[in-house]
């Protein structure tokens, strides 16, 4: 499946959410654009948890176009995705390896994020590109997300590392690495507990992680992904500025796209937060995540929206 059927799929309940929407807020012999109309168009974009400035700024390009005129859907259309690709202009950006050695990719997130399935598809990413993999099970205060992360090194046959309940999270980072380092295992990745952004201590135990794994290897962690609920929506721009303050963040990955009618969120976390989405999680699969990719997540987003019945 290429990245737009994997975006199709993944978008499915926003594209269904702005579909009825833009059914209700066009007619058959078009409509009139005004600030009624625009500001309507504000409101059918705002459900989609893009946020309002995203949303107003495309409805100011529609009306600095349109206005005084009748249009139809796919008189605007057009611009409606020229402005969001433009919002979510960004390179699109595969991990960054290292030059030598281990690859090192720390993974953070609050609880119920979708981290511990994340980490998994990351993992058969990275098997199906030909690269070893090993994982660091640093969630140490909750024997649950060991089991969890136990159970998807068995599925995916790579090696795991893990400490004892109550471990200090630090020193399984520190081993998981010293394994990587030691048998010339390409890549590493580390789950950390997936914690509050309220819970201060936990916060700084994820500085200290980073730490303790930059001083076995100076360039490392290569990439500090956060993982974002999608369902959450707006929620996950307060989760994303907080964990990046404490840990400076390279990247997000939004997990359960495909279950949300949220996906504008993408929008607000680039307005407010400039983080790259390297990754989106599109369904239940191991193999769907998908590499973000703007152009075609507003081409998806947007496959099936039209005026007539939804």
């Amino acid at each position: 499946m290429g990245l737009f059927d994997k975006f199709k799929q993944g978008l499915q309940k926003t594209s269904r959410l702005l579909k009825t929407d833009v059914r209700d807020l066009f007619k058959a012999e078009g409509r009139l654009v005004d600030e009624d109309f625009l500001d309507e168009l504000v409101e059918t974009l705002v459900k989609t948890d893009m946020g309002l400035k995203p949303a107003q700024a495309i409805a100011d390009r529609v009306g600095n176009q349109f206005r005084a005129r009748i249009v139809h859907w796919e008189d605007v259309l057009v611009t409606i995705k020229t402005q969001l690709k433009e919002l979510l202009a960004q390179p699109e950006e595969p991990i960054r390896y290292a030059e030598t050695g281990p690859t090192v990719v720390l993974i953070a997130g609050v609880n119920g994020s979708g981290k511990t399935t994340s980490i998994a598809k990351l993992a058969n990413m990275f098997q199906a590109e030909g690269k070893t993999v090993v994982l660091g099970a640093a969630d140490t205060f909750r024997a649950a997300a060991v089991q969890q992360l136990t159970v998807w090194a068995d599925r995916l046959g790579v090696q795991i590392v893990k400490g004892e309940p109550g471990a200090d999270p630090a020193s399984v980072a520190y081993q998981a690495v010293e394994t990587a380092i030691q048998q010339g295992i390409d890549v590493c990745i580390v789950d950390t507990a997936g914690r509050l952004q309220t819970q201060q201590n936990l916060m700084q135990q994820l500085s200290k992680i980073r730490r303790i794994i930059a001083k076995q290897i100076p360039a490392a962690p290569h990439e500090t992904l956060l993982v974002l609920d999608a369902t959450t929506g707006q929620n996950g721009i307060s989760q994303a500025t907080h964990f990046t303050q404490a840990i400076d963040c390279s990247g997000i990955i939004l997990a359960k796209l495909d279950g949300t009618a949220k996906g504008g969120v993408i929008v607000a976390i680039r307005e407010k937060i400039g983080l790259p989405v390297k990754y989106v999680g599109v369904g239940e699969g191991l193999e769907d995540l998908a590499l973000f990719a703007p152009d075609d997540f507003v081409d998806a987003l947007f496959e099936d929206v039209a005026t007539e019945p939804a």
